[in-house]
């Protein structure tokens, strides 16, 4: 990787108008920041893409393994709608039961291809998997394309020699098929598999499964050479390090231009434009925000849950320069000459950012270098019709909109790496969001790996997203049982927290969350205390603090183990309430940690419960359970369909106290 500094051009310099009007000029792209929440990775935006969800052909083989099983052209085939899991009802299949193999077919058409922006200038094909839960292998008119391993994380393959040929052109009638295998074993529980039950019946805190796809799959066309990959990361208050990623051949010499405006006061912040070695596919672009340097306005740019400020940003692939006008470091200043609309880009995409800084210090969250009080929901990520996948793509700004209307300012994805477009609707209305890994369920070297890579797939896959602000890796021991006496699922859970660390240095990261931490940023705690006033004496003062973290905690689990040392971390109540109200149809399995007898005894139990939380002198933060009732578990503040349990200004005067 190389790190490149570029230089700015002034807001209004002629490069910088020279830089627009060629970035309107190459393309028209869409404005990131704008976008209506349909595109499937929302912080790098070309002008056309396919989307190929929707009917397809489906084949449940049951215990079958065989690779060959799609030559027999789905004799047997129904329609399932994709993205949602057969199990769901959304899908048209609706079978609940375990499905250790599944099959996909569905055709691609020169409509397809024509609909992702295939042509002279982008002549090569990919084709993108949002998440197959778990192994996925792909085939096209019978050539194998590839497999991939991890239910949660994106996977991408180059398909233009099995769809247009060597000859790069495309058949009018050509139809070719698409055909995916998923594997699922209900009961390896080596995989990161969250909430889902490897009983046939969901059972306890445990959910229906999620087999096969169920996100997103779609075309993109791209240039022979083309940008693959970006990622935003803030370095402090006022710069940000782009790291961009090229796909295929290079000659050398190539130039990435990088364009900062905020839309909505039509203002230029950076322009950046730098020269490429001869080798490599991954820079690094430094990026500064002048107007952020010395701090007299620079509220005003922040990101934050009340002023979620996205700044665009186009990232633009630029030729070689024929007259060099470089310096000796090979960055060429943006005053120079030889720029214009004239030129004609490589690639360009659209992305945005959010201009934040997290950290911790003196018992606090701090957000944008202040102390911010951490108000979370538990947010399972399940809906009745659908399960892990979204009913659709409104439901994903639904959420984040009803999280805010609740009174809440974060939410905790428990157990799921959420869809990006989630992320986005988190990153433009402003939430702040725990990303978290769902646990696997056994300590094995197998299961060891399997996690650390689609840990390290999710992360790298939403660093960009300023919404996130902490990483959790494990929760609740899962996976690690008898981590408080053994020294290598200390090890692992150290290691994976370090790791994590290692990837994103920027946000703090929770080894464990709930109890037995080993090598925690901040101390988390889960607490089903059902009693307000007890619950404000277990969290009332510094002494309380040292008691509780010192010693056994409240699901008698040691707070701190594996030698680790209470540094003065802040400490935050992550899993608290769950109190167990049915205005509807009573199910036989409810539960929750409480029950209330009424509307009017829930509510006063969660503002008895608050009030003992804000009664604190040093929780950091804190995150009811749960966002809504999911399957047998009726604890949510909504119903599982999102309505409120009573009128949702009387959840939001429990949670906010006001």
């Amino acid at each position: 990787m190389s790190m490149l500094d570029g230089t700015v051009a002034a807001p209004g310099s002629p490069s910088t108008q020279a830089a627009s009007t060629q970035a309107t000029a190459s393309r028209a792209l869409p404005l990131a920041s704008q976008q209506d929440g349909t595109y499937p990775r929302p912080q790098m935006l070309r002008s056309h893409w396919a989307d190929l969800d929707g009917t397809w052909s489906f084949r449940n083989d049951g215990d079958d393994d065989s690779d060959d099983a799609w030559r027999a052209g789905f004799p047997d085939a129904r329609d399932i709608v994709v993205p949602f899991p057969p199990e769901s009802p959304a899908s048209g299949i609706d079978e609940p039961g375990f499905h250790p193999v599944v099959w996909y077919s569905r055709p691609i058409t020169r409509a397809d291809l024509e609909a992702a922006g295939h042509g002279t200038s982008a002549p090569r094909v990919l084709l993108h998997f949002g998440a197959v839960d778990y192994r996925a292998r792909v085939w096209i008119d019978g050539q194998f394309i590839g497999e991939h391993e991890g239910g949660h994380t994106p996977f991408s393959f180059d398909v233009t020699s099995a769809l247009v040929g060597s000859a790069n052109s495309v058949d009018a009638d050509a139809v070719h098929t698409l055909v995916v295998r998923a594997e699922d074993d209900p009961h390896d529980v080596t995989q990161p598999r969250g909430k889902q039950d490897w009983h046939e019946d969901p059972h306890a805190i445990w959910y229906r499964r999620t087999t096969g796809i169920w996100q997103t799959v779609w075309l993109e066309a791209v240039p022979t050479t083309s940008i693959a990959s970006l990622r935003w990361t803030n370095t402090d208050h006022a710069t940000l390090r782009l790291t961009v990623r090229l796909r295929g051949e290079r000659t050398g010499g190539e130039r990435l231009r990088v364009e900062a405006r905020w839309d909505e006061r039509d203002e230029q912040l950076a322009v950046v434009e730098t020269t490429l070695g001869a080798t490599g596919d991954e820079f690094d672009v430094v990026v500064p925000i002048a107007r952020q340097t010395n701090g007299q306005a620079e509220d005003e740019l922040y990101w934050t849950p009340d002023t979620p400020r996205l700044i665009d940003a186009t990232v633009t692939l630029l030729p070689a320069r024929t007259n060099t006008g470089t310096t000796d470091t090979g960055t060429r200043s943006t005053g120079g000459g030889g720029s214009g609309a004239t030129e004609n880009p490589i690639d360009a995409v659209s992305s945005y950012f959010g201009v934040r800084t997290v950290g911790i210090d003196g018992g606090a969250f701090l957000l944008n270098g202040r102390s911010h009080d951490v108000r979370s929901v538990l947010n399972q990520g399940y809906w009745p019709e659908s399960l892990l996948a979204a009913p659709s793509r409104a439901a994903l700004r639904r959420e984040v909109e009803l999280i805010k209307e609740l009174g809440f300012n974060a939410a905790r994805n428990h157990q799921k790496i959420e869809d990006p477009r989630f992320l986005y609707w988190a990153d433009r209305l402003g939430l702040l969001v725990w990303g978290e890994a769902p646990g696997a369920y056994a300590f094995s070297p197998r299961a060891v790996q399997r996690l650390v890579r689609e840990w390290m797939d999710a992360v790298e896959r939403d660093a960009s997203h300023p919404s996130i602000v902490t990483w959790v890796p494990a929760n609740e021991s899962w996976g690690v049982q008898h981590i408080a006496t053994d020294p290598a699922q200390q090890a692992y859970a150290r290691a994976l927290a370090d790791v994590t660390r290692a990837i994103d240095p920027t946000r703090p990261v929770i080894s464990n969350d709930g109890w037995e931490h080993t090598n925690s940023d901040i101390i988390t705690i889960h607490d089903y205390e059902g009693d307000g006033g007890r619950l404000a004496a277990t969290y009332a003062d510094d002494a309380a603090r040292t008691t509780l973290v010192g010693g056994i905690g409240p699901a008698d689990r040691r707070i701190l183990v594996g030698g680790a040392v209470d540094h003065g971390q802040p400490v935050m109540l992550t899993e608290f309430g769950g109190v167990n109200y049915q205005p509807g149809v009573q199910r036989d399995d409810a539960w929750g940690y409480t029950t209330a007898a009424d509307g009017d005894d829930w509510i006063s139990r969660i503002t008895a419960l608050y009030d003992g939380i804000r009664a604190s002198s040093f929780l950091a933060g804190s995150c009811y359970t749960q966002l809504t009732d999911t399957m047998q578990e009726t604890n949510g503040l909504l119903n599982a369909d999102r309505t409120p349990k009573v009128p949702i200004e009387q959840i939001r005067r429990a949670v906010t106290g006001r």
